[in-house]
């Protein structure tokens, strides 16, 4: 058996994750121990105000939600009387036995596995520790279950790959919702991004697209994003879904502090893909070959164009090592100019510029510039410029005193 635990501060969020599963028919709820009502007379409104009303109890703590998986391998189809009686014990070797908690039966995967949703704020307002929560408490209850009920053992389980592939998105098929939080939340797990349009670089192979709005609009000046669905032109499609709403919350602000550890991250992984284009680009006659170098060693390459169909820069994924970069980041020798000059394509003096929406957020700033600002530009540096932005920031605010 394999316990995960996710904290969160959206008891509404958990419980519609999972109430949606039921609905889609693909979860059925088995378990509600400390609620007042019988299970089959509970509403969405009954299963959602128990939680609430004791997160309410301690208005200090923000982290009030908790939700859990316990999973099982296959061929481990274990009927419901047992998998509420493991719960039970489970819940009560992590200090839970006294919660209220819902528990889901999930049929959304290879594998048997319940979720539970809970809250670590008890009766008398007092919090349960989530500290080492997971390390600790939970190792120690998974073991004695797994004994006790002569389970696969978590250490005996074939481990699974980190990066599943998600199929693209294709609207209509399934629920926007599910859909869109599936492949973001997997792609935000999996690669090293630094920027908004190095994710959307990621994100166009699933048919999917994070959207700031326009430069001048609302959205944008309050730091907004949602996340759209494309169809195989490349066109937003449907209704677009607030990160907000999303699972997980995505975010800008998320983002922000993802690209900051992301860059840190990624730049032991710098050298190594230069070296992999460089070779690439000596033995390359043409821009076609050259891609197809790249695809070899498992490294996409996205031309960005400008209306005149001129390059005016480049992005890196390299899919094997999960890391994205702009072409002005890995080097000169990899910016639009010199590009278009080996592949014998027209100069673009104002390689920068661009046409789309999205691009438009790409543009150098004056010494206004905040941290959104930097963020959004694609060639910025990594965590210098944004400490210097921040000195920058610090010392007007000084001055304004």
């Amino acid at each position: 058996m394999v316990a995960k635990i996710k904290s969160g501060k959206s008891l509404t969020g958990a419980l519609n994750y999972n109430e949606n599963k039921v609905k889609q028919g693909k979860a059925q709820l088995i378990g509600a121990p400390g609620y007042p009502k019988e299970m089959k007379d509970l509403n969405f409104y009954d299963k959602l105000q128990r939680l609430t009303d004791l997160a309410e109890g301690n208005q200090r703590t923000r982290t009030n939600t908790v939700h859990i998986s316990l999973n099982f391998p296959n061929g481990e189809a274990l009927p419901t009387e047992t998998l509420m009686d493991i719960t039970r014990d489970y819940m009560t070797g992590i200090g839970f036995d006294n919660q209220p908690y819902l528990v889901y039966r999930h049929s959304d995967a290879g594998h048997p596995h319940i979720h539970i949703v809970s809250t670590n704020i008890k009766r008398d307002g007092y919090r349960i520790s989530l500290h080492y929560l997971g390390q600790n408490q939970s190792e120690k209850a998974r073991k004695a279950i797994e004994i006790k009920y002569n389970l696969t053992k978590a250490e005996d389980q074939p481990k699974q790959k980190p990066d599943l592939k998600a199929a693209p998105a294709d609207y209509g098929n399934a629920e926007t919702k599910r859909v869109i939080t599936n492949i973001v939340n997997q792609v935000i797990r999996t690669y090293r991004f630094t920027s908004i349009p190095e994710l959307n670089a990621v994100l166009l192979r699933y048919h999917i697209q994070a959207d700031l709005g326009s430069k001048d609009s609302r959205m944008f000046a309050r730091a907004g994003l949602v996340y759209w669905i494309l169809d195989q032109q490349g066109n937003k499609i449907g209704v677009p879904i607030k990160a907000s709403s999303i699972y997980g919350k995505p975010t800008l602000k998320m983002l922000a502090e993802k690209f900051k550890l992301n860059a840190a991250l990624r730049k032991p992984l710098k050298d190594q893909l230069k070296q992999i284009i460089t070779q690439a680009l000596q033995k390359a006659n043409d821009r076609q070959s050259f891609e197809k170098a790249l695809q070899a060693q498992n490294i996409q390459v996205i031309f960005r164009r400008n209306d005149d169909g001129r390059i005016y820069g480049a992005t890196f994924i390299d899919h094997q090592n999960k890391t994205v970069f702009n072409g002005s980041d890995l080097g000169k020798e990899f910016s639009a100019n010199p590009l278009n000059e080996r592949f014998n394509e027209p100069e673009n003096p104002a390689a920068q510029k661009t046409t789309t929406a999205e691009q438009s957020h790409q543009e150098k700033f004056d010494t206004g510039t905040n941290l959104l600002d930097i963020l959004l530009q694609p060639d910025r540096e990594d965590l210098g410029a944004l400490n210097k932005i921040k000195r920058e920031q610090r010392k007007r605010k000084g001055l304004n005193l």
